[in-house]
């Protein structure tokens, strides 16, 4: 089997629907020769549904990224399914939530704040920690953020999550570079998919996009930012760790 990841075992969380980027990173990395296992929590039908759309039907493995008892079973769950040579080569973290109270800065409490914080952003090491023990030859973390540099409308609480996911990412870079795990983050522009129907004011938030992205960036396109993803879990990055690559439009480097 020919492709960029040839060979390679990819984990994929936060495949939800078609329209997501993790679905897509999926897709683009079964096409580049990964072998690929998702996981799901709370609407596991649906994640089993989807993953029989993908080119090969991949096994779904239930993970709330806040359970510990998921998290210290996630490496024999993975074992299950691969055998006795069970290993992993990269896992693609996308996973982030925040209640609706964390939408509103000022009004905001801990207990909204923190659980978006945990889930977004805590649970990048969490499930990093998990998957250690498959990750003995080395390997790739690709995480999802968006454009914490700013402060953008409507985003609130979640961007300072995403701002704590990419500190956490430098972070895991430094202690996991000796055993060979490099960590990156892809920075997507807005993408309208589930996800973005529970952010309040999406549609404002992503208007940016219509006036500024020099490229042009699709709404409805999930495909590069998947492209990104997949390109951070081959080996053509052997020496890129603790990175971000924007995959937006260039709307990052535009000034006022």
């Amino acid at each position: 089997m020919s492709g960029i990841l040839a060979g390679k075992r990819i984990l994929v969380t936060g495949v939800l629907t078609e329209s997501s980027i993790a679905f897509q990173a999926a897709k683009v990395a079964q096409n580049e020769g990964a072998e690929v296992i998702l996981t799901g929590f709370g609407r596991l039908s649906l994640v089993e549904r989807i993953a029989r759309r993908l080119p090969k039907e991949a096994p779904v493995i239930e993970l709330d990224v806040t359970n510990k008892e998921h998290l210290d079973g996630l490496a024999d769950k993975i074992r299950a399914h691969q055998g006795e040579d069970a290993r992993l080569d990269g896992i693609v973290h996308s996973i982030a939530f925040g209640p609706q109270g964390a939408f509103n800065f000022l009004a905001a409490d801990w207990e909204d704040v923190g659980t978006a914080v945990h889930v977004s952003a805590y649970s990048y090491k969490a499930l990093a920690m998990a998957c250690l023990p498959l990750m003995e030859n080395g390997g790739a973390l690709v995480g999802l953020t968006f454009d914490a540099q700013i402060a953008w409308p409507k985003y609130d609480w979640m961007g300072v999550a995403k701002a704590a996911l990419e500190s956490t990412n430098r972070y895991l870079a430094r202690d996991l570079g000796p055993k060979g795990i490099r960590c990156n983050l892809v920075s997507a522009g807005p993408i309208k998919s589930m996800a973005a129907k529970s952010i309040p004011g999406f549609e404002e938030l992503a208007d940016v996009w219509n006036h500024r992205a020099p490229i042009g960036w699709e709404l409805t396109d999930p495909e590069p930012a998947g492209r990104g993803v997949v390109g951070l879990l081959s080996d053509f990055f052997p020496r890129t760790t603790g990175e971000i690559v924007h995959v937006d439009g260039g709307v990052h480097m535009m000034g006022a």
